[in-house]
């Protein structure tokens, strides 16, 4: 579990699962071989023979006023033909009471896209039926993301949309909300599609202090030095490349503290620029 302060507003990272090796479906690009040559990848998110370490987490934004969680993860009780993911039994509930966030105390839940592990604990299981697990919160689900998946599906993962979200809407807790929708004083989305039609990013700013989240616009540190490098599950992997490298320009060699959905380990640091115009991340 990682805590950052940004200003006055205080993130905390809980962790679903963590893994290294079996990434290749991801990111097809990233093999051991060119992953080696990376050095600032070693030791934290990748091994010295090149496999990727990845992370699933949530991210708890606690302003003071608001408690918002970002991406759900993957939940438990879920049917899903990942077998490392199928019907999972994770402490993630305990982590996130443990880490001093209640699932009552939650007054928004954020999805940076609709997933299946971004989702997952959207809906947890009670008698057979899939119910809230946030009961006080408000779920913001962008409106373009819930327009493409309101008619598409992920059937190779399983009824990511039937057992996350749609138990959502049906309870009347959705929010579809525009892609550059201000959240609160200091907490804002801005667009960064390609990896899904509607994909956001989430801004925060405390006292001059800035971090952005990047949701799965990378889905690994490894694409901060390649970004030409994209995701299997990029829905348009042009787009998504034309994202990255705009992120990259942006926030290089500034004082935002980037904060990675799944980059293992200090999964955050400040985005470097090389003499030869390559990019790492300073952890």
């Amino acid at each position: 579990m990682n805590r950052w302060q940004i200003g006055n507003i205080k993130i905390t990272q809980v962790v679903e699962v963590e893994a290294m090796g079996g990434t290749r479906f991801i990111l097809p690009q990233a093999t051991p071989e060119a992953i080696q040559p990376i050095d600032w990848l070693i030791p934290h998110f990748a091994s010295k023979e090149g496999k990727l370490i990845m992370s699933i987490h949530a991210l708890i934004i606690d302003t003071g006023e608001r408690r918002i969680i970002v991406d759900t993860c993957l939940g438990n009780d879920k049917k899903r033909e990942i077998p490392a993911w199928n019907m999972l039994q994770t402490s993630f509930l305990a982590d996130i009471e443990a880490a001093g966030y209640r699932r009552e105390s939650i007054d928004t839940v954020l999805c940076t896209h609709l997933h299946v592990d971004h989702v997952g604990w959207n809906t947890m299981l009670v008698d057979g039926e899939w119910v809230p697990t946030f009961p006080n919160a408000r779920y913001l689900i962008g409106e373009k993301e819930w327009a493409h998946w309101s008619s598409a599906s992920q059937d190779e993962f399983g009824d990511v949309i039937g057992d996350s979200v749609a138990p959502i809407v049906d309870a009347g807790l959705a929010d579809f909300v525009s892609m550059e929708h201000q959240i609160c004083d200091g907490i804002s989305l801005f667009p960064s599609p390609g990896h899904t039609p509607g994909h956001v990013c989430v801004q925060i700013r405390s006292n001059g202090e800035e971090a952005v989240i990047t949701g799965d616009s990378m889905h690994h540190p490894c694409q901060i030095a390649h970004p030409e490098w994209s995701s299997s599950a990029d829905a348009d992997a042009d787009a998504a490349r034309v994202t990255r490298e705009g992120f990259l320009k942006k926030y290089s060699d500034s004082d935002t503290l980037i904060i990675g959905t799944h980059f293992a380990g200090p999964t955050a640091g400040h985005l470097k620029t090389r003499e030869n115009g390559d990019y790492w991340l300073k952890t």
